[in-house]
C-alpha cells in the first residue's frame, strides 16, 4: 500500500494518523520530493474512476497562481497528466493506492470501506 503525501499538509496528517491508528502497513512517499510520474499517475487516474480534474490541487498556490484552471480547459487529458507530473505541489493528496484501488483526498469513511474490503481492516 502506498500514501502519497505532502507531510506538512493537514489531511495527510490526518489520513497517516488513521492508517497507523488501524495497524496498517503502507510505504509513505512525500510528493515534494518523489512527484509522481507521467506512467504512475496515468495508471492511477484510470483506476481511480474519477474525472482528471480530482488530481489537481485546486487549493494550492501553485494551481492559483498560475491559474491552472483557465488552461485546464484547452489542455488534452496527456497535457494535464504531463503538468501534474512536472509538480507535486499541483497533485491533490494524500493518494492511497491499495491493489487496484486508487483514493485521492482523505475521506475517512471511504478509505475505512475500502481497507475493509480488501482484507486491510475489520
Amino acid at each position: 500500500m502506498l500514501l502519497v503525501e505532502y507531510p506538512t499538509c493537514t489531511t495527510c496528517k490526518r489520513a497517516k494518523k488513521y492508517l497507523l491508528d488501524q495497524g496498517v502497513d503502507f510505504v509513505a512517499r512525500d510528493i515534494k520530493l518523489d512527484n509522481p510520474n507521467i506512467t504512475e499517475l496515468t495508471k492511477w487516474y484510470r483506476h481511480s474512476g474519477l474525472a482528471l480534474k480530482k488530481f489537481f490541487n485546486t487549493s494550492g498556490q501553485v494551481y492559483r497562481n498560475e491559474n491552472i484552471k483557465d488552461k485546464l480547459t484547452t489542455m488534452t487529458e496527456d497535457e494535464q497528466i504531463a503538468l501534474l507530473a512536472s509538480n507535486g505541489m499541483l497533485v491533490k493528496r494524500p493518494i492511497l493506492v491499495v491493489d487496484d484501488v486508487v483514493l485521492v483526498g482523505f475521506k475517512e469513511d471511504v478509505w475505512h470501506e475500502t481497507l475493509v474490503q480488501h482484507g486491510y481492516i475489520k
